[in-house]
């Protein structure tokens, strides 16, 4: 959809309840986009107990592999287009996708989930990488 409000939300949560068979409960990864912790989705969420959002860690775009799919279709298309308008970089985008579901390939996690975990939980303190203009000249 062309906007990422509530109501698309709401809307897109319609389709998939509509779709998918009633004895079946659903289980939703989504991101801390605020529209998917918008007050009317979740009262709407409330009133649909099969349906379970799970939100991925905040600053963990890595573990959203549409993000990595983004990151692709950016560089590999978008970054290297010249596009006159709206409308030619909506069809580029479109052939993107039509070449890649020509023949799709599952994406594959090469690291263990211990290893992503470990990583994750004792991350790096930040400053210790970044040259600080405030240390004192030697």
């Amino acid at each position: 959809m062309p906007r990422h409000r509530h109501q698309e939300w709401i809307k897109f949560l319609k389709k998939i309840d509509a779709e998918t068979p009633h004895d079946l409960d659903l289980h939703l990864i989504v991101d801390n986009y605020a529209t998917h912790k918008h007050p009317k989705v979740q009262s709407w969420i409330k009133r649909h107990k099969r349906f379970h959002i799970h939100f991925i860690p905040t600053s963990s775009s890595w573990l959203n592999v549409i993000e990595r799919w983004f990151r692709d279709i950016t560089h590999n298309r978008i970054r290297k287009g010249v596009f006159r308008s709206v409308a030619e970089l909506i069809q580029a985008i479109r052939d993107f996708i039509d070449h890649h579901n020509a023949n799709p390939k599952s994406f594959v996690w090469t690291k263990k989930a211990e290893d992503i975990l470990e990583k994750w939980q004792e991350p790096e303190p930040l400053f210790d990488k970044i040259p600080s203009v405030l240390k004192a000249p030697h």
